[in-house]
């Protein structure tokens, strides 16, 4: 590696980790497919259970209760506002990864969901990004049609406005053709086509797919008519099979049982199933859609020499989202009937811009199997994500990696291949936070045999759900009603799925964890509250 490499940050946002057909999935995906079997796909790479934090700490490689997210802005309550860690954006104790590579002399673009701040001079320009646009809040119409907002508009509509930002100026108006997937390839493009080309770049490309609102062209959502049919139960047992022959998880391994409170593909209505199975048809599209993007600036790079140069990450920023909306009161009570006025939910339309759904926590839990449960939670389901990493300078390549990693090594990692140093504690003139992240470097290399050894301690807390992780052992704390409200014991290597609680049986090995989990809260400066997102 005698010349600094380019770097492509690819982030999906809610993304399951059997998705992809690299990871055992159904939905066309011929582009990352052909990133992740040239490259290295990472089987047990781990982020935040939820979007914001995750983004946090991918540009920072500390933990997001020290970089100004330790909840999600939209879940602040009265007793953190104000909180040191619960800013609500990207906060001045952390260092961005862009402003660092921009002073070493990179070109730094971002084309894509931003999440970590609503304000001019919290947006992506004001963090090390030289050129960017932008989708602010955590979600949006993916073809910006909004309806008139009023009293009656439920709170969840109100916080994901489709408000985008290019540099440093707002955007009045979106063109009439427009729809996210494709506006954030075509901005990157341009941005790349625009470059220095005298200097090396950074391209940071996060889509805001495929979050809910589900909703994608109607030609691609007919490539999947019917194909969903069986239900979520079908599709989580054909994706298991193919996550084994594939070697990405053990051909033994023991799945969680679902759990949700809607019901059951057998319960449901002929009408109801075919509503469902739509919502998960254009869920497939929204990934396919995606996927042919990235495969538009792979395109580009390639006709210019250049992929081979560049680092390539792609990733999803937490598991499969299972949220049913209507059951949580915080997003409005009145959700439900709002939409029925003003959107139009019908089978024909469901996935056009004036259709509003999603698709519930039976289909996240087939695209979660074998993990237990999905976003949000501190279980592996809600933070055990697909990840794939495309070099081909690094000897690990064309292989499945199974050793633990999560994303706060990514800003490291980075560092180490950019030549750059982090400033540690200090950086203009202001104290910073150090990462807590480790490079791959030395991994990939084929240097080394694993990225962290069996004693390092990773944390997790959102919405007062709780985990802490040393090697393959794993507490995890579920408060009710989603949870016993007690800590609970796994072996991950021997019960990936969560199942088998060893509380009982190795009481010291938990109170070792527990310990350790107070000296991550001491270290982050947690603050634990009730969540409101809590039906």
């Amino acid at each position: 590696m005698s010349k600094r490499p380019n770097f492509l940050v690819i982030v999906a946002d809610d993304l399951g980790f059997s998705d992809l057909g690299a990871f055992g999935g159904e939905i066309a995906t011929p582009n990352l497919d052909r990133l992740a079997f040239d490259g290295l796909r990472l089987t047990d790479f781990h982020t935040a259970p939820t979007c914001s934090p995750t983004r946090s700490m991918l540009l920072t490689g500390t933990d997001h209760h020290i970089a100004g997210i330790g909840t999600m802005a939209e879940a602040l309550t009265p007793e953190l506002i104000g909180k040191p860690g619960y800013e609500g954006y990207l906060n001045d104790r952390v260092v961005a990864l862009p402003e660092l590579l921009r002073e070493a002399g990179y070109q730094t673009l971002m084309s894509g969901k931003w999440h970590l701040g609503l304000t001019a001079e919290r947006a992506p320009h004001a963090r090390g990004f030289e050129r960017s646009f932008s989708l602010l809040p955590g979600a949006a119409n993916h073809y910006g049609y909004e309806p008139p907002y009023d009293a009656t508009t439920p709170g969840i509509l109100k916080a994901t406005p489709a408000l985008y930002v290019e540099d440093d100026r707002f955007i009045e108006q979106l063109p009439e053709d427009f729809y996210s997937s494709d506006a954030f390839a075509d901005r990157l493009i341009q941005y790349l086509k625009e470059r220095d080309q005298s200097r090396p770049f950074f391209a940071y490309l996060p889509f805001s797919a495929p979050h809910w609102p589900l909703q994608a062209p109607a030609e691609v959502v007919d490539n999947y008519r019917g194909r969903y049919d069986a239900g979520p139960e079908a599709l989580r047992l054909e994706r298991l099979a193919k996550l084994k022959a594939l070697g990405l998880v053990a051909a033994d391994v023991e799945a969680h049982p679902v759990r949700a409170i809607s019901a059951e593909w057998e319960a449901l209505s002929e009408a109801e199933r075919q509503v469902s199975a739509r919502t998960m048809e254009v869920y497939a599209a929204m990934v396919e859609r995606m996927d042919w993007n990235i495969g538009r600036v792979l395109d580009y790079l390639r006709q210019q020499g250049l992929e081979d140069d560049t680092f390539i990450l792609f990733m999803s920023d937490n598991g499969a989202e299972g949220a049913l909306l209507e059951a949580f009161p915080k997003f409005g009570p009145n959700l439900k009937s709002f939409l029925d006025q003003h959107y139009d939910n019908s089978l024909e339309n469901i996935g056009r811009a004036n259709s509003y759904v999603w698709y519930g926590p039976r289909w996240a839990q087939a695209a979660t199997a074998p993990s237990r449960l999905y976003k949000a939670f501190t279980t592996e389901g809600g933070i055990r994500v697909p990840a794939l990493v495309r070099y081909p300078q690094l000897q690990r390549q064309q292989q499945i990696s199974h050793a633990f990693a999560t994303v706060m090594d990514i800003t490291p990692t980075v560092l180490d291949l950019a030549g750059v140093r982090h400033p540690g504690t200090r950086w203009r003139g202001r104290e910073v936070a150090p990462v807590r992240g480790r490079s791959w470097l030395g991994y990939l290399s084929g240097e080394t045999p694993r990225v962290h050894d069996e004693k390092t301690v990773t944390g997790w807390e959102l919405f007062g759900m709780r985990a802490i992780r040393q090697g393959h052992l794993k507490a995890v704390y579920l408060p009710a009603p989603v949870g016993p409200e007690t800590w609970q014991l796994y072996d991950l290597e021997k019960d990936p799925g969560e199942i088998h609680d060893l509380a009982q049986e190795r009481p010291e090995a938990l109170a070792g964890l527990i310990a350790a989990w107070q000296r991550y809260v001491d270290e982050t400066g947690v603050i634990l509250s009730e969540s409101p997102f809590q039906p």
